[in-house]
């Protein structure tokens, strides 16, 4: 499977097999293999009008999410740091520079929405928007239920979808988490590249809900 999925990353495919088994952990089908397949292909097409150095960005987004962490746990905010770190040493191992492993290091540790952390190089910042753009879009709004099954969610309030008369609550219902959270990504993008595919997907996310609430 490796020799295959490394293909996806071209052309940083030999980086991708040498990663590819440290890439990704746990069970969690909204941050496995296909999402980072995902976010290299958005990292790419970023890169193509920011610049950067397309290396340190190919290994900063195969190794992004190599370490979990469960949305709900109280450790959410430390999973960067965490992914970060091991990142470096995976790095280290296969004869990095400190130079090139601390670019990478620093991408991993800002791209995170639950660390709030402002990214300060090209290769973070586009990091950054390429994972976020997975959150939002159709592939967002499929990522949003799969979480909510996972924790338990249900999919709505029968009594008040739009939480007119209650609080907001995103672990408790499922499209709480559109107004919460997914519909205050694309005013946070970081590159013209990014932002304009970010109002596109932003669009969609809404049509979703539209038609969500259409058929209850």
């Amino acid at each position: 499977m490796t020799a295959s999925l490394a293909e996806a990353f071209s052309p940083h495919q030999d980086l991708a097999r040498s990663l590819i088994p440290h890439a990704s952990a746990g069970d969690d089908g909204s941050h496995d293999l296909a999402h980072i397949a995902r976010v290299f292909k958005n990292a790419m097409r970023i890169h193509q009008h920011e610049g950067g150095d397309g290396r340190v960005l190919a290994a900063a987004v195969l190794l992004h999410d190599c370490v979990a962490v469960e949305k709900n746990s109280p450790l959410r905010n430390q999973a960067s740091r965490l992914a970060a770190e091991k990142a470096a040493g995976i790095l280290g191992e296969m004869g990095w520079s400190d130079t090139e492993i601390d670019a990478v290091s620093h991408a991993i540790l800002t791209h995170s929405f639950s660390a709030n952390l402002e990214p300060q190089t090209i290769e973070a910042k586009i990091l950054q928007d390429a994972d976020r753009l997975d959150a939002i879009g159709i592939i967002g709004a499929a990522r949003c239920f799969y979480i909510a099954g996972r924790m338990g969610s249900a999919l709505y309030d029968p009594a008040d979808p739009l939480a007119k008369h209650r609080p907001l609550d995103d672990r408790t219902f499922a499209i709480d988490h559109f107004e919460t959270k997914l519909f205050t990504l694309a005013d946070g993008f970081k590159t013209q590249a990014g932002r304009q595919a970010a109002n596109e997907r932003h669009q969609r996310l809404k049509s979703v809900l539209d038609l969500f609430l259409d058929e209850i």
